[in-house]
């Protein structure tokens, strides 16, 4: 698929593929199904209505789950922000999450008693948009919100809201900054786009300006910009049109019409003359980047942009990985992709320098082979393997209704940007129309401008973030972007009268709506059968989309890496990336394009993972590519010196993130350093390992643990049972385990008694400290733990936790903090994390710990704490489960930890049945204050001052490489 960030074709593309079904059938099973025979078959069915408000409304029914997908997008983005109001759209995204006039309290409660999923609010440069997922019986009350921030906010608004929000902003743009290449959103359009474009300014802004934003400025904003004309609600899942109308007119058709909003006039801009600039972060290798401005997503030149940039570096098999990676390793990665805004958008070819190649000769290859592109042009057959990588590869992320990538994103981008809810099928066409010549010709036009050539090189800052963002004064010069989110994957004054006017309600909203009848969770039912060699096979039916998901699980995981050659598996894994006995890496990568397909390779603590991702007339050869994949890696010597320049430069670039450095720290601390989870959690290893590590070494650990007789595979989707049987027995079936013993893992190694302290990395002039606070339980995940995960989401597992709703809502010092009881197979450690502004690292640390000794002391679960986490994991799950990957998790946590195959229906009875008591002794037991080990990430001359006053021993530590 694409290496870049979601785009409209992506989108539009896997999101259509939902009702393919029949076109699909006509595939030839030997044979990849033809692009054009997908798209031809695409739809996503909707009816649309306004209302006299000028509301856009739009259904899609799709009744697999009893859920349903609330999305508003408003169409007001960081371009209709006026001078010196630079992050304001962000900033008020977060004040709509900060109760209405009917809904005072925080948005999140009343979601989260119903189970609501997926809810969020992000805002971009040209839109915001808010959503939930919500089961159908809780309905009315998702719509009952919405209007009621939509038509009855102003007077919630407070000056203390404001205060508050604007402090949790400001950390998100230190958490942003903090890390590396954290300052690149403002190199791209600070540069691509001049002074007093619309595009020229990031959407987080900038310090000073989030500074001035007042109470009328808020105000304002909102009665210029939030009225239902300038908005369009999706609802999509399990709701019909008759149902839908009735519900949105009792709850938005009150709603007076707001002022016209004038979209401000984008042009695509061209640079005068070459462009080039110089920047140093912290940062593993010197990265080199070419840059263009583009057109939007409307222009018909916008797919076969994204075709060129698929085809050039966005393939496995692109031709910028085939030269510079493969061919003539100067570079240990390459990527190119256009990402298209509503009016216009940037085009990114970059190459991430090999550690002893001088970056001047890597930038002239890259150029060189930009140029190349140009003067020939795509193949008919790349343009193939592009598209069908596009379907393919994104249609696992779109099987939702809602969320940040479902279906009611797809009808609402169309609707808002194009006017069109089925624009997608306007991209399809493109995409499956799109021919080299014509490819190579766009391609040529907009590249055979002048370039913005960035450098990245490793070294300190110069320049920070906190006056980046805003608008650039004029001679100052100064993947890529993802909207603003308000939570990191969670009155008084009305003001003068602006002649708007409020809404008269037509309904009840003198309380919250009460939720109806609510279906209970119907998992898929689990079937076994066994291949002819022992291997289990565990498989569920999900028929919604064509497609077949497959895991082929190993009990090996990071936990079986040799403590004396860390890092091992992890280059196993990306060895076996490129390629088979029989197929080299380049011919395996076009196969697995051509088939659209995903296989990959990766592993957790406890298990080695192979995954497929197909659809499902190719089935029959993917499943062969994936057993040939596993079974017969070709291990070749001359590869190996790649990946292992690639996983050098991983483990560089994880010592230079702060929240992975404070991994690497903490997890050996804890379980001590002979035990098999007391390595670096990322399992990249140490660089010795990696650098000394042979290819017969790679070839005996995977003799050693990839077995069949170590293997289970799971299996969901559009298939049969005896279907998969027949053609896994043909491939994985045929494999003869080794005579040799199963090996084994060592957890009989004693975990060290803890030892509280701090210890500190220093990391020079960071914006904000990672704080990471640990200790290892005395309990496994097979155990029963559904009362003290419930006790963690109270104090700090979820947004609305004691620990979250302190340092972030109530004192403004973090973008979001948590705290989480570990997944793994044996003992499991509870840590808690808070990326904190650095003047506050102290603070956050007593607060954190006042926080805990409250709860397990005499301030313990409340009646509402109980009432929302039972309500909430009760009523969650049948939206935990709608997607195939969902259930693939689903079968995977069932067979990991010995549950019974009912355990997630069961589930509620579990939650229904827990007290306040029963929380409060489960937390009692399990946590504590006095025994947990701190690691601080942060600049040590502003923190160090901080923790010497807090009571515990600190220590200067360096993460282990």
């Amino acid at each position: 698929m694409f290496r870049s960030h979601r785009f409209a074709l992506a989108l539009a593309a896997s999101t259509a593929l939902v009702a393919a079904g029949p076109a699909l059938a006509k595939a030839k099973a030997a044979d990849p199904a033809p692009i054009a025979e997908l798209v031809k078959a695409v739809d996503i069915p909707y009816e649309s209505f306004t209302l006299d408000n000028g509301l856009r409304v739009i259904v899609h029914e799709d009744h697999k789950a009893p859920v349903v997908a609330v999305s508003v997008w408003y169409r007001v983005g960081s371009k209709n922000e006026p001078a010196g109001k630079t992050g304001f759209a962000h900033l008020f995204e977060h004040l709509m999450f900060n109760g209405s006039e009917n809904a005072p309290g925080d948005f999140f409660e009343p979601l989260q008693q119903v189970g609501a999923t997926d809810s969020n609010g992000t805002t971009n440069m040209d839109r915001t948009n808010y959503f939930e997922t919500v089961p159908t019986g809780a309905l009315d009350r998702a719509l009952f919100l919405e209007s009621d921030r939509m038509g009855h906010l102003l007077g919630a608004v407070t000056q203390e809201k404001l205060d508050n929000q604007r402090g949790v902003v400001q950390n998100e743009k230190r958490q942003g900054d903090n890390n590396p290449y954290g300052l690149l959103r403002y190199e791209i359009f600070e540069n691509l786009f001049p002074s007093g474009h619309p595009y020229h300014h990031s959407t987080i802004g900038s310090m000073a300006d989030l500074n001035t934003a007042s109470l009328a400025d808020v105000k304002k904003w909102f009665t210029d910009n939030y009225g239902p004309n300038n908005a369009v609600l999706v609802l999509a899942g399990d709701i019909d049109a008759a149902t839908a109308k009735a519900k949105v007119g009792e709850w938005f058709g009150d709603i007076p019409r707001g002022p016209a909003v004038e979209m401000p006039k984008v042009t695509v801009p061209t640079l005068p003359a070459p462009l080039a600039k110089e920047v140093k972060d912290l940062i593993p290798t010197t990265r080199i980047y070419r840059m263009w401005a583009i057109p939007g997503l409307n222009d018909p030149e916008a797919v076969p942009l994204q075709m060129a940039m698929g085809v050039l570096g966005g393939l496995s098999s692109s031709r910028l990985d085939n030269a510079m990676v493969r061919k003539d390793p100067v570079a240990v990665s390459v990527a190119a992709y256009a990402q298209p805004f509503e009016d216009a958008g940037i085009l990114i070819v970059q190459a991430d320098v090999k550690d002893g190649v001088d970056p001047a000769l890597v930038g002239k290859r890259l150029d060189e082979e930009i140029a190349k592109f140009l003067a020939t042009g795509p193949t008919a057959d790349e343009l193939q393997r592009t598209a069908a990588s596009t379907l393919g590869g994104t249609i696992s992320g779109l099987e939702s209704v809602g969320g940040f990538g479902g279906k009611a994103v797809t009808l609402a981008e169309g609707a808002l940007y194009s006017n069109d809810p089925a624009y997608y099928k306007t991209e399809l066409d493109r995409m499956a129309q799109a021919t080299p010549e014509q490819v190579k010709a766009v391609a040529n036009k907009w590249l055979s401008r002048p370039a913005f050539s960035l450098t990245y090189t490793p070294g300190e800052r110069t320049e920070g973030g906190e006056a980046r963002g805003g608008a650039v004064t004029a001679g100052k010069i100064a993947e890529a972007v993802q909207p603003d989110r308000y939570w990191n994957p969670a009155l008084g004054d009305v003001g003068p009268d602006t002649g708007v006017g409020a809404a008269s309600s037509i309904a009840d909203r003198s309380q919250m709506p009460a939720v109806a009848d609510l279906k209970a969770l119907d998992f898929p039912a689990i079937e076994r059968t066994t291949l002819k060699n022992g291997i289990e096979v565990v498989f569920a039916r999900r028929d919604t989309v064509p497609t077949v998901q497959v895991a082929v699980s190993f009990d090996a995981g990071y936990a079986a890496d040799p403590h004396k050659a860390l890092g091992t598996q992890s280059l196993m894994l990306s060895l076996m990336d490129e390629g088979t006995t029989s197929l080299d890496s380049i011919a395996f990568a076009e196969a697995k394009e051509r088939l659209g397909a995903q296989i990959d390779g990766s592993a957790n603590a406890d298990e080695t993972i192979f995954s497929l991702f197909a659809l499902k007339p190719n089935l029959r050869a993917s499943l062969g590519l994936l057993a040939d994949y596993i079974r017969n890696p070709a291990f070749d010597a001359k590869e190996l010196e790649r990946v292992r320049a690639q996983q050098l430069n991983r483990l560089k670039a994880e010592l230079n993130n702060p929240s992975a450095i404070a991994a690497r720290v903490l997890r050996p601390v804890l379980y001590g350093a002979d035990h098999p989870y007391g390595i670096p959690p990322s399992g990249l290893g140490n660089a010795d390992a990696v650098k000394a590590a042979t290819r017969d070494q790679l070839a005996a650990f995977h003799a050693t643990w990839i077995r069949p007789d170590n293997a289970r595979v799971f299996v969901v989707g559009d298939t049969t049972l005896a279907e998969v049987k027949k053609e896994l027995d043909a491939t994985l079936g045929a494999w003869k385990a080794p005579s040799t013993p199963k090996p084994a893992k060592h957890f009989e190694v004693a975990i060290p008694a803890p030892k509280p302290r701090i210890l500190l990395v220093d990391r020079p002039k960071s914006p904000q400290s990672v704080i990471m606070a640990g200790k290892v339980l005395d309990a496994k995940g097979s155990d029963h733990l559904e009362i003290l995960r419930s006790a963690n989401d109270i104090f700090g597992g979820n947004f609305l936790s004691r620990f979250n709703m302190n340092l972030r809502e109530t004192k403004g010092w973090s973008y979001g903090v948590r705290s989480q009881v570990s997944a793994d197979k044996q003992r499991l450690t509870w840590v808690a994390i808070a990326p904190v502004q650095a003047d506050r690292t102290g603070d956050s640390i007593k607060e954190f710990r006042s926080d805990l000794t409250a709860y397990l002391g005499d301030k313990g679960t409340t009646a509402e704490e109980l009432q929302r986490t039972i309500n909430g994991s009760v009523r969650e799950l049948p939206g935990s489960f709608e997607t195939s990957g969902d259930v693939l998790g689903g079968l995977r946590s069932i067979v990991k930890f010995d549950r019974p195959d009912d355990y997630y229906e069961k589930l509620p009875a579990t939650y229904e049945a827990m007290t306040a008591p029963e929380i409060d002794a489960a937390a009692r037991k399990a946590l504590s204050v006095d025994d947990l080990v701190y690691v601080v990430v942060g600049d040590a001359a502003t923190v160090k001052p901080q923790l010497d006053g807090l009571g515990l021993p600190v220590e200067i530590a360096t993460p282990a490489n």
